[in-house]
């Protein structure tokens, strides 16, 4: 059984589509990355899914419940929304017992899950004393609280240092069993990358990919960049490539050819073979990021300066 599904799930803000006819599934276990660019609609998909705001249109449903009926499945979820919020005179128990109370769980729950999130020995101090990524190590903590089936995390790693985003990573990593989901909203890819195993890809509300990680970095483009020496060799190994019939982009005088990794010797050789000395001969694959790129049609800024376009304009995408 699918953890979250979502078939033909929309949200409208007056004029603007947030959410444009979402349909995918999220299957159990594991590490899920919900991504796309900033302003893409990943919050508000989350928060729709969550019944915390209604939907527009569509169905969904949440461990096999409906979101229009969230008490059936609130219990058995944990969620971290927009970075956790703590009292911060209050210490690290005393916020946690606090939340544990509403929901009637017991306090050797809270030493759990501090355990859990290498908190232990900390819980006495004070939350204001806390560094950006112990808060965000807290906010775990009260997401667990409930020992969720399904655990969502909404942008955790943002702000922090790497050493802490290396932290949250190992950590979410493990959180993700066979009986509980971690699905972590993000715009980073390269952590997303480093700990997810499915992916739903959005930009601008609307679904671009649905499926495992592994199955869209079989798009993956593998190239060998090579570079002359001499500017003026250029023309030179651009016959010598040509006349293999290799496909390739040129980037001032460097070359991307689009060749398996492994054949970086074949283009040294090319290069040999028509007198060029070369001075960069790299294989390289692409990454998630690259992909996302492709898929989305470009960075952060000019999808973010385009939907400010749209907004303006009262459209939607």
């Amino acid at each position: 059984m699918s953890v979250i599904t979502a078939e033909g799930l929309t949200r409208r803000f007056g004029e603007l589509t947030a959410v444009d006819n979402l349909t995918f599934e999220v299957p159990r276990g594991g590490v899920v990355g919900f991504v796309g660019p900033n302003g893409s609609g990943k919050s508000t998909t989350i928060r729709v899914l969550l019944g915390l705001i209604e939907a527009s249109d569509g169905l969904g449903t949440v461990l096999g419940e409906p979101i229009t009926h969230p008490e059936r499945f609130a219990h058995r979820v944990g969620a971290l929304i927009e970075g956790p919020t703590f009292i911060g005179s209050l210490t690290a128990w005393d916020n946690l017992r606090s939340m544990a109370a509403l929901r009637g769980i017991s306090e050797r729950r809270i030493h759990e899950v501090l355990d859990i999130v290498g908190l232990t020995g900390r819980e006495q101090d004070k939350a204001s004393t806390f560094s950006l990524g112990m808060k965000q190590r807290l906010g775990i903590a009260a997401a667990l609280l409930p020992d969720p089936e399904l655990l969502v995390l909404d942008e955790p790693t943002n702000g922090l240092d790497p050493a802490g985003i290396v932290e949250i990573r190992t950590l979410l990593k493990s959180l993700a069993d066979g009986r509980r989901t971690v699905v972590v909203s993000s715009h980073l890819m390269s952590e997303i990358q480093a700990m997810a195993d499915d992916l739903v890809v959005i930009r601008f509300g609307k679904l671009l990919y649905s499926g495992s990680l592994a199955g869209l970095m079989e798009d993956a483009v593998q190239q060998v960049i090579a570079a002359p020496e001499f500017g003026v060799d250029l023309p030179q190994l651009i016959g010598a490539i040509e006349g293999r019939g290799w496909s390739y982009t040129s980037y001032g005088d460097t070359l991307h050819v689009e060749l398996a990794a492994a054949n970086s010797a074949d283009v040294g050789r090319a290069a040999n073979e028509a007198g060029v000395t070369l001075r960069q001969l790299t294989p390289r694959q692409d990454n998630l990021e690259d992909i996302f790129l492709r898929l989305t049609g470009g960075t952060d800024a000019e999808l973010a300066a385009s939907r400010g376009e749209q907004r303006t304009s009262g459209g939607a995408s």
